[in-house]
């Protein structure tokens, strides 16, 4: 079995779709993009395809060497990000070569299920209890939510209040037992991360996400040195060698490697490992779409350090289209109980639409995040 080609398909509301084909009509999905650099990343793919074309589909861990190690330059978002969807359409490939779901492959589910976490709130967190209330209802168990809006490095406690307001409401909403994940975004500077850190311990959140931004990893000593919450990070680190130093530190609980950033599932498989040698714990980052979501699950299924999964149905960034839009069978993603089961079916699980992927890609986007600035003029993070 050989590749033959590579079509990449930038698709509604922010996604870049991969589909490989072989000469032997099997076929492989994957979801390489960086949001609001899909058309970057859609050239870094082409440029990658030169390794791959010709090859054997099933040699997935010497496709990957050479991806990342053919290239002097090597690593970061746009390269990973490439190598990721790449790698995840011949997982795709593979499994279904074998009629076998990826985590079979990579030694069998250790779990049936996993929770699922529910986005609210938006950019610019607001109406969060009621949004909460609808979440609950739905059956999700746990939720997640930006703490704040932009903050300068030295910020007013007016801001922390309201972001302790805010989390008190949905703690209220949804009681004692309900997972409430706070992300910071990386808009939070250390000296504001500590005090707001502080100020939530009462509402006993799931975790903190992204106290601060990544290459200010080294803050995180002093983050964790006034908090008890458990302190999540990683969707902007690309590969085990990101990770290394932050294991080693001891600074944080829960990773969240992107399975269409950092390097796909073979190498999210060997993150996931390396920080359960950590005693710290999974929970892949995922706001993105159909494929994204089933190439985690496979991660998720293997790995018994992984706690939970986002998921992007109904998020604020889902405009026009949502995750169930491009798959055949939506009761694959189902959730029950605030679970959702692993997929049954060979390869990652999921039917792709190919004809509603070919119309939307007619349609294409051109998605940016926003860019803020502060009431002094310079730029915030958002």
């Amino acid at each position: 079995m050989k590749i033959t080609k590579l079509e990449t398909f930038i698709v509604p509301p922010r996604w870049l779709f991969l589909k490989i084909e072989t000469d032997e009509g099997i076929t492989g999905w994957g979801e390489p993009v960086v949001e609001g650099r899909a058309a970057t990343v859609e050239a870094a793919v082409k440029e990658l395809s030169d390794y791959i074309i010709g090859k054997d589909p099933l040699k997935i861990e010497d496709h990957w060497q050479v991806m990342y190690r053919a290239g002097f330059y090597r690593g970061g978002p746009i390269l990973m990000s490439a190598i990721s969807g790449i790698d995840q359409a011949l997982w795709d490939i593979k499994g279904k070569y074998h009629n076998a779901p990826i985590y079979d492959l990579l030694g069998g589910p250790v779990r049936d299920a996993i929770r699922v976490y529910s986005w609210i709130g938006g950019d610019r967190p607001n109406d969060v209890a009621d949004a909460a209330k609808s979440a609950k209802e739905a059956g999700f168990t746990a939720v997640k939510m930006n703490a704040t809006e932009e903050l300068q490095y030295i910020d007013s406690y007016e801001k922390i209040d309201q972001a302790v307001a805010r989390i008190a409401a949905v703690r209220e909403i949804g009681g004692k037992d309900f997972g409430i994940g706070i992300d910071f975004h990386g808009r939070v500077h250390k000296p504001m991360a500590k005090i707001l850190a502080k100020e939530l311990e009462a509402f006993r959140p799931m975790f903190i996400e992204e106290p601060v931004l990544s290459e200010n990893n080294e803050a995180l000593r002093e983050i964790a040195n006034h908090t008890n919450i458990p302190i999540a990070t990683g969707e902007r680190m690309f590969s085990r060698w990101d990770f290394k130093t932050l294991l080693s530190d001891g600074y944080v609980d829960i990773i969240q490697p992107d399975l269409s950033h950092a390097g796909g599932i073979t190498e999210v498989r060997k993150i996931a490992a390396m920080a359960e040698a950590y005693d710290v714990a999974l929970a892949p980052h995922c706001p993105l779409g159909p494929i994204a979501l089933a190439a985690c699950l496979q991660v998720d299924a293997v790995s018994h350090n992984a706690f939970i999964q986002e998921q992007s149905l109904g998020i604020h960034y889902n405009k026009g289209n949502d995750l169930l839009d491009y798959i055949k069978d939506r009761s694959v993603f189902e959730y029950e109980d605030g679970l959702v089961k692993m997929p049954k079916n060979p390869g990652l699980g999921i039917e792709v639409n190919e004809e509603y992927v070919r119309k939307m890609a007619e349609v294409g986007h051109n998605w940016k995040n926003p860019v803020w600035r502060h009431k002094d003029g310079s730029v915030a993070e958002w």
